[in-house]
């Protein structure tokens, strides 16, 4: 047994090679990849963690922490596109480390990627709620909006004329999931089709928000910049962590990293790619050029329209915060909020739709090894799509949305994917010495400098999450060891081929 046994790269590119039955279907050109990164993108990260960022880690400062996450992004973004253009497999980060460091490093980043993928959409699907509610109340009335125990997890409560109320299951969580997973299972041409649409109409409220709220700003909430740094305690959790300054500022960076997340979920669809070495590097850095711009603008406005302060009060603009913001302090816009909670709902959708696809794509690569049950590679005999991973995925993915508050299994997004950022960025240094002469459509420069920078900036973000969230981690990873060992590795394909 050898449980650093590596795949070799004419291994992977048989893999892309292989059409027919029991194959993914190659539908995606360049600019589908482009609206699949902003579509997942552009959601729960910029209309939700933003404010939860000001109001918990930094403040104003929070356009700072916006910079430090595209950085580390960026970074980390080459070494996804020079990957994802040698080894044009689905599986993104998953297969890349099977490549350059082994099966058992492989192993731990496709456990790990559950936080990204699966736990991402949990969170996405939490703050849709939160939106939902927004809209029924503006289109509807108040008295139709959806009671805070049918919304919420068991965790959380708020007080409501005198009395607390506390979450039993968030219901339209549980909704959304299952008819996005409707649409996975009829197949990726028409997820692109309906993603493409949302898209655009995510853009088009992003600019239209910073257009329009530039005029509504106030200098005042933007004074300090960088509050003082001091000690504040979680509501959910009741954990200290840093406020303000540098630390506010790097965990502010952890929280709205999420913001990112979505550019290498590109790389999970090489396999369904028509020219994947030309098209993943123009998809992967493309989406994430475009959004950085957008993030850093809207964070701008966003607090400069309203006090951070507003963001941490449930009562003000802690849920639905942008369509607080307009309805509160941008006097004539009311009809602002109201097309924005709806644009928002659907955008919302698209990422959740490309984070279960990214999921069912990474355990469809993994099943195909041997190392999760076969269950999760095996294609719908019409569609051509894992439909039974993707009703697996809804059930777990279901059950962290009903019953987990959202800023836990956000965190835990953030911090599974800025430790998946890390180990493919070290895969590249690793690759560059292993197999120096393979080709190289779209190569990292600056190599070793620019991974070990992305390791730095992602450890540095890991870091501001604070030790609640490096628990939960080990947790989860020391759970992925126990499978691996007890399962994984004794039905590995590699393993079974060289016994």
């Amino acid at each position: 047994m050898n449980i650093f046994a590596r795949k070799s790269l004419d291994e992977l590119n048989e893999e892309a090679k292989a059409e027919g039955a029991g194959t993914l279907q190659r539908h995606l050109g360049p600019v589908n990849l482009i609206l699949l990164g902003i579509g997942a993108i552009i959601g729960a990260g910029l209309f939700v963690r933003t404010a939860a960022a000001a109001a918990g880690h930094a403040g104003p400062s929070v356009t700072l922490s916006f910079i430090v996450a595209a950085v580390g992004c960026a970074l980390a973004g080459m070494c996804y596109a020079e990957f994802s253009a040698m080894t044009p497999v689905s599986g993104s980060a998953y297969t890349y480390s099977y490549a350059t460091m082994g099966e058992l490093f492989a192993w731990i980043i496709g456990w790990d990627l559950v936080l990204e993928y699966a736990l991402g959409a949990a969170t996405v699907a939490i703050a849709w709620s939160q939106y939902l509610n927004k809209f029924i109340e503006s289109f509807i009335g108040p008295g139709w909006v959806i009671p805070y125990q049918y919304c919420h997890s068991p965790f959380e409560s708020v007080m409501i004329d005198g009395k607390q109320i506390s979450g039993v299951i968030n219901l339209p969580a549980i909704f959304i999931l299952l008819l996005l997973t409707l649409i996975l299972v009829r197949g990726i041409k028409e997820s692109a089709v309906f993603n493409a649409i949302v898209v655009s109409v995510k853009v088009l409220i992003v600019v239209l928000f910073i257009a329009l709220g530039w005029q509504f700003m106030n200098p005042a909430n933007h004074t300090p910049f960088i509050p003082e740094t001091t000690t504040i305690k979680d509501a959910v959790t009741g954990q200290e962590h840093a406020f303000g300054g540098l630390w506010g500022i790097l965990g502010g960076a952890g929280v709205v990293f999420f913001a990112f997340i979505g550019f290498d979920a590109v790389s999970t669809v090489a396999q369904e790619t028509k020219k994947p070495e030309r098209d993943m590097p123009i998809g992967i850095l493309g989406s994430l050029i475009v959004c950085t711009v957008l993030y850093i603008l809207f964070s701008w406005v966003l607090t400069g329209i309203a006090p951070y302060q507003d963001f941490g009060d449930p009562t003000k603009g802690k849920e639905a915060s942008v369509a607080y913001a307009i309805q509160t302090y941008m006097t004539g816009y009311g009809w602002l909020g109201r097309f924005i909670t709806v644009a928002i709902l659907f955008g919302f959708s698209s990422v959740i739709l490309v984070m279960l696809l990214g999921q069912s794509r990474v355990f469809y690569s993994m099943a195909r090894d041997g190392l999760v049950p076969k269950v999760f590679s095996e294609l719908h005999p019409v569609f051509h799509t894992p439909a039974k991973s993707n009703w697996i995925f809804f059930v777990f993915v279901a059950l962290f949305a009903a019953f987990v508050p959202d800023s836990v299994v956000g965190d835990m997004t953030s911090i599974g994917t800025l430790f998946a950022f890390a180990l493919v960025s070290i895969g590249i240094i690793i690759m560059r010495k292993s197999d120096p002469d393979a080709p190289r459509p779209f190569r990292t420069p600056l190599v070793p400098l620019v991974p070990i920078l992305a390791v730095l900036v992602c450890g540095s973000m890991i870091a501001g999450l604070g030790w609640g969230n490096w628990m939960r981690l080990a947790v989860w990873l020391a759970i992925g060891m126990v499978i691996y060992f007890t399962y994984g590795v004794r039905n590995s394909r590699v393993q079974l081929s060289r016994r």
